[in-house]
């Protein structure tokens, strides 16, 4: 009974004195949303009294209903990205083909944002969905963007594709062309159905790097310069050490862009270096 007067209060709050309520927010919100991972029946009732950073909020916070009053057409989902801070979470690679589109995704950077995002079925009938899991599912929603960059052709893609997974191989899951990409050439995601990359990072840390991880896919975009030159030398060339350390160079750059330092920092700069020394000698030609 206590809960539910509580619960009646903020949201009356929330309705009467929406600046007033934002300061209740701050000060006790990861409390309230330890309820969304806790109390299943009350969910809906915390979800509502929610507030999020946002891709579109700035320095203010969105509820849910703001978020789905925005929704683009064939938007399907609420999307959402882990992170240590909001400037963290909206610094993503992954967040590229979002913004493209102008679609608002949640910034989530408290610890038990990655739990209770796991739990919850979704919101008036709009399921959660991480940008940095899974295959994107945007493509049906229009790009706002001016960027109509041309894209390499899709059996290059495919070759380099293969090329990289050849070379990476069990080190990475699936190699495939990105559509949550627009400025970056790379990123990695996390498998549909496993772990969110933060969650796993997470949970890694506490156990010491004992715990087993999953492999993650790696994307190509399609229209990134880099990318489209080397699918086309994929195609013309075939494998090669050249192609080789391409390969490694691309999911060492997809890591930093994680925050993360390469896994082989001198392998890492031994491929750069020959890579250069190839750019070099060919500009002395």
């Amino acid at each position: 009974g206590i809960t539910n007067r509580i619960l009646s209060e903020l949201k009356k709050r929330a309705e009467k004195e929406p600046d007033a309520y934002i300061k209740l927010w701050e000060t006790f919100g990861t409390v309230l949303k330890e309820g969304l991972y806790e109390d299943f029946e009350r969910r809906d009732e915390l979800l509502e009294l929610a507030r999020f950073k946002t891709t579109k909020s700035g320095t203010g916070w969105r509820s849910l209903k703001e978020y789905l009053a925005d929704l683009k057409e064939n938007q399907t989902a609420i999307y959402h990205v882990t992170a240590d801070n909001p400037a963290q979470a909206a610094a993503s690679p992954q967040l590229e083909g979002f913004r493209a589109r102008d679609v608002e995704v949640l910034l989530l950077s408290d610890p038990v944002d990655h739990f209770w995002v796991r739990m919850a079925t979704g919101y008036e009938g709009k399921p959660f969905r991480s940008v940095t899991q899974g295959a994107a599912d945007i493509t049906s929603i229009a790009r706002t963007d001016a960027g109509e960059e041309d894209e390499a052709p899709t059996t290059d893609i495919a070759t380099l594709a293969a090329l990289v997974k050849q070379t990476l191989g069990d080190t990475v899951g699936e190699v495939r062309a990105s559509e949550r990409l627009a400025e970056s050439p790379v990123c990695l995601v996390a498998k549909e159905g496993a772990l969110d990359r933060r969650l796993e990072k997470m949970i890694r840390r506490q156990e010491a790097d004992t715990a087993p991880g999953t492999a993650p896919d790696l994307e190509l975009n399609p229209r990134h310069a880099l990318i489209r030159h080397l699918a086309g030398e994929a195609t013309a060339t075939g494998a090669s050490e050249r192609m080789s350390d391409a390969a490694w160079l691309l999911w060492d750059e997809a890591t930093i862009l994680e925050g993360e330092a390469p896994q082989d920092p001198a392998a890492f700069a031994a491929r750069l270096t020959r890579l250069l020394l190839s750019g070099a000698t060919k500009m002395d030609g």
